[in-house]
């Protein structure tokens, strides 16, 4: 493992430099990368919730206003139930009375939420501005900050409304990794297994392996696991950037996670729900004769081994598929579902039945 105490990720776009990802240990170097994107004499405004606010936007206020001629916090209330055109509108008002013009800037400075929502303002004001990603989640780092797709809900359906709209720098902090709840911490180790079991075998081997260092949050053990996984989300980004092929590959998991987390009220978070999902599309590809049972016992076992849930209660099964219909990921009224061939191997499948899908729901119903 590579023990460098940052790492430096550049993300192509048609074979031409499109921003880079930074991992650092602070907020050190945020203003000089900051410099590089020429804001010596634009506005910036960071874009916050009122959780991450109070614990960071002084400290990054303070790194910025030293390399551009304003800056700004907009604080949004913390929450999933607050990524709405109502909130964006808000700060579009914002962005308005201040004078943002098209050469100003966002920072999303937060977690899921705070970035796709900062994201979709940035491609939609006058047409299109600059926003730079400062995920301070786990799940964010790996995620959502990278690949320019931003979006907010609407009727309580995830991401339908919204923009590729590439961000000019992605900066990760791994120190604020330490402040973050055991299970928002499990929640983004969902999509982190999920890298694995979709590209790289070894990578998902070595999560296991290597799980109390990253249950410890040892910076080391971090940097590698965020790196590699922010490789695989580059990889695949990069050869599908506006999600017509191989980028529905990392919605494994999610056909059937987004329908629960819209039953339960969003009162699972967004990795607990992946990872009920990660269950049935495994349970399918069993079923298909992809997976060995052992291979399906060891994707039930990683996820337990981060305290993540393989089942869920209280929901009706039909309601669930029901529920999927209205996923953002259907084409021509089939549902493009990401399955596994092997541990490190998934391809897209259109040919899932509602009967396979019902079963697959039926079982991770069951308590176990």
């Amino acid at each position: 493992m590579d023990e460098k105490k940052s790492v430096v990720l550049p993300v192509e776009r048609d074979g031409r430099f499109c921003y880079s990802i930074i991992l650092e240990e602070d907020f050190g170097q945020l203003a000089g990368e900051m410099e590089k994107l020429e804001i010596a004499e634009r506005k910036i405004c960071i874009v916050t919730d009122s959780q991450v606010g109070p614990l960071y936007s002084e400290q990054v206020r303070q790194e910025l206003s030293g390399v551009c001629k304003k800056v700004t916090v907009y604080t949004i209330e913390a929450g999933e139930e607050y990524k709405t055109l109502d909130t964006v509108r808000g700060l579009y008002e914002h962005l308005t009375l201040e004078h943002f013009d098209r050469k100003d800037m966002l920072a999303a400075l937060g977690g899921g939420v705070v970035g796709d929502l900062t994201g979709f303002t940035a491609a939609t004001y006058l047409r299109g501005i600059r926003f730079v990603q400062i995920p301070t989640t786990l799940l964010s780092q790996v995620d959502s900050s990278i690949g320019g797709k931003t979006g907010v809900d609407f009727d309580s359906y995830k991401n339908m409304v919204g923009a590729f709209h590439m961000p000019s720098l992605v900066y990760m902090n791994l120190s604020v990794l330490k402040t973050l709840s055991e299970r928002q911490f499990a929640s983004g180790m969902a999509e982190i297994l999920k890298h694995g079991l979709i590209r790289n075998e070894v990578y998902y081997k070595w999560l296991l392996k290597n799980q109390a260092r990253i249950r410890n949050r040892e910076y080391e053990a971090l940097l590698y696991m965020i790196g590699e996984s922010c490789k695989i989300k580059r990889a695949v980004v990069e050869a599908d950037p506006t999600e017509q092929g191989e980028r529905a590959l990392l919605n494994f998991g999610h056909t059937v996670g987004h329908a629960v987390e819209k039953l339960k009220d969003f009162r699972l978070l967004h990795g607990e729900c992946v990872a009920v999902g990660i269950v049935a599309a495994g349970w399918i590809s069993w079923q298909r004769g992809l997976l060995e049972l052992e291979d399906l016992e060891e994707i039930t076992k990683g996820l337990r081994t981060f305290s993540l849930p393989v089942s869920t209660e209280g929901l009706e099964a039909g309601k669930v598929v029901e529920t999927t219909r209205s996923d953002k990921k259907m084409e021509a009224g089939s549902i493009k579902f990401v399955l596994l061939s092997r541990i490190g191997q998934a391809f897209v499948d259109r040919t899932v039945t509602e009967q396979e899908l019902l079963d697959a729901v039926s079982w991770i119903l069951e308590d176990r």
